[in-house]
């Protein structure tokens, strides 16, 4: 073994080969070879640096060597040896790949310096790539991609907090990524085999979520046929990911606070302490600090949930991110709508840039989707987006903003400004689910609530479901 650098020297001429193996030999670990299926052994089995070959090898084609040296899985740095009269074709090594060339007859101090030189660029090179390796990996970890500032102590705390036990409260706008984040810290938490299971807490009322994450036993209540295993359990050596943990209800509350401070569950209509060992990462899109204060939520429990906080910040304020989430999006789409790779037209950026994104990160995959698919060119346009994207105000569901009618007399009653509002509103949830084509999961999002939420006020309007696309009050 040698930690010299290694030449290897290609030339049909002996004494040309004898010649800079003993110029170069001083400082670095010389092979010699005098014809190309020569070469390609060495370059199979040794690990080459630099390779000084010449243009014409008899009846080998020097070109073609290079064109294989430089296809090889670690290729070397290649340096030209051609004669004056070839020195156009060295021209065209280098379009090929060629780091330099020099002219026969041989200058071996020159040539000394020029290895010297190539070495030197593929050290460069490599440190580069190793660099722009290491600035990939902390700012893309487990799917979740950014560079801006907002993003940067986000991947930092997950790399700090993954490896450990600790609770992990993760805060955020719907759409932001959160689920993106416990993963992340599951993966890294160094039980690469173990799983994560996920409960939708807003998706399940009291007596179904306390049954989900705890299990029951067989006739504990009227329907319950069978022992059934609870999430808990099912997560048991791995991580329980607690979605929309705020729309949990009181009952529910002191159990789970229970289980996280025993790491013990009992199953529903069972009286066995069942012991469990699993990580617990919640995630919420409220203010579950003002709940606490409203009484909603129990702050011994949400102490027990918040080791670790970690807050999602929306699109709109890490918006240095959209073109690197864009590029992601063109190329994860494109292949699963079948579509070739098409890279975003310039006149496409300034609307992503312009536009707030009350649907966050969810909603630009969603955008860039609708441009994959309405693209017939090779690349995504703005006009291939969504229209609101560039309309003033764009498309997201905002409140509208009260004016005052002008009195025509001073005697008119006054406004019933609740009526006013429970209108909006309901005219708001409409509009939600004409959007999202009557999902009620998508329409909770667009209007930044959860989906039992939703189907509250759903139910105190009066409203059902008559058809597809539209939805009337109750006659």
């Amino acid at each position: 073994m040698t930690d010299l650098a290694t030449v290897l020297i290609v030339d049909d001429e002996k004494h040309t080969r004898d010649g800079l193996r003993l110029a170069l030999e001083d400082d670095f670990d010389c092979y010699v070879a005098s014809n190309a299926a020569e070469a390609m052994e060495h370059l199979k089995n040794d690990q080459v640096d630099v390779m000084l070959t010449d243009l014409r090898l008899g009846e080998d084609d020097g070109m073609k060597l290079l064109e294989q040296a430089l296809a090889m899985p670690k290729p070397p740095v290649c340096i030209m040896m051609t004669a004056y009269g070839s020195v156009d074709t060295a021209v065209e090594a280098m379009r090929r790949g060629a780091y330099h060339f020099v002219t026969k007859p041989l200058n071996l101090d020159e040539v000394e310096l020029l290895v010297k030189y190539a070495l030197r660029s593929r050290h460069l090179e490599h440190e580069n790539k190793a660099l722009k390796q290491q600035v990939d990996q902390k700012f893309s970890i487990e799917g979740i991609l950014g560079k801006a500032d907002a993003l940067k102590p986000i991947l930092e705390t997950i790399q700090q907090v993954a490896p450990t036990r600790a609770t992990v409260l993760i805060e955020g706008e719907s759409g932001t990524g959160k689920e993106l984040v416990a993963r992340a810290v599951h993966n890294l938490s160094g039980r690469p085999k173990a799983k994560i299971v996920t409960v939708h807490c807003a998706a399940l009322s009291p007596q179904i979520l306390e049954s989900e994450l705890f299990g029951h036993e067989k006739g504990s209540f009227t329907g319950a046929q069978e022992r059934r295993i609870g999430r808990f359990e099912l997560a048991d050596g791995g991580t329980l990911f607690l979605d929309e943990i705020g729309e949990i209800d009181a009952s529910t509350q002191v159990k789970l606070l229970r289980v996280l401070g025993e790491q013990t569950i009992e199953r529903v209509g069972g009286s066995k302490p069942i012991k469990i060992d699993v990580r617990v990462i919640a995630a919420t899109n409220k203010d579950l600090a003002k709940m606490v204060e409203e009484g909603k939520f129990r702050e011994d429990l949400y102490w027990r949930l918040r080791v670790v906080a970690i807050h999602m910040p929306p699109l709109r304020s890490r918006k240095a991110d959209i073109p690197l989430l864009a590029e992601h999006f063109l190329k994860e789409l494109s292949a699963s709508n079948g579509k070739a790779f098409k890279p975003l037209s310039e006149d496409a950026l300034p609307p992503l840039m312009n536009y707030d994104w009350p649907g966050n990160v969810r909603e630009l995959r969603a955008a860039i989707e609708h441009g994959i698919v309405m693209s017939n060119s090779s690349r995504v346009m703005a006009k291939h987006l969504p229209a609101y994207l560039s309309q003033p105000g764009g498309l997201g569901l905002r409140v509208p903003t009260l004016v005052a009618p002008k009195s025509s007399s001073p005697n008119d009653p006054p406004l019933n400004s609740a009526l006013d509002i429970h209108e909006m509103e309901k005219q708001l949830i409409i509009e939600a689910l004409e959007r999202s084509g009557n999902n009620r999961s998508a329409a909770a999002e667009l209007l930044n609530m959860s989906r039992r939420s939703l189907q509250r006020k759903l139910k105190d309007m009066g409203m059902v479901r008559r058809h597809r696309k539209r939805l009337k009050p109750t006659e």
